[in-house]
């Protein structure tokens, strides 16, 4: 990922991730608020892993995208805390996307989880994080 030692201020799971890639939909919305925040975006190896799974599954060109959003956002670890986190939302997530959470509530100083998942959204919103969904309307989960 990107510089190590720097503040991060939101997170990124694989289903915003995915969203840089050609034809997504929303892919314009993201691509707006993301970019101006990559130096503050941070993403776990599970949101690589979905973006890298995503941009196999269609094709060359959106390897190469994911590649180069890979080589500009800020890895962060999945630290004990934030497996910790996830462990509490297994009864209503799936194991990455409670990990998700996990990394976000963990990581100091992100206030903001990125997410085009209902159910992450969700529980990120209960846990009192920001939910940022670039291309649909505030509090689209709940509808």
């Amino acid at each position: 990922g990107g510089p190590a030692g720097r503040a991060h201020v939101a997170y990124a799971d694989g289903t915003a991730l995915s969203r840089y890639l050609p034809g997504a939909p929303e892919r314009d919305a993201w691509t707006r608020w993301a970019g101006p925040r990559e130096a503050v975006l941070a993403v776990s190896v599970v949101s690589l892993v979905e973006l890298r799974v995503t941009g196999v599954l269609l094709g060359h060109d959106a390897r190469v995208v994911a590649l180069d959003a890979e080589l500009r956002l800020g890895l962060v670890r999945l630290s004990d805390r934030a497996v910790e986190h996830a462990a509490l939302l297994l009864d209503r997530l799936a194991p990455f996307a409670a990990l998700h959470v996990g990394a976000a509530r963990a990581e100091p100083g992100v206030r903001t989880l990125a997410t085009y998942d209902a159910a992450t959204a969700a529980a990120a919103a209960r846990l009192g994080l920001d939910v940022v969904t670039p291309g649909r309307p505030a509090g689209w989960w709940t509808s």
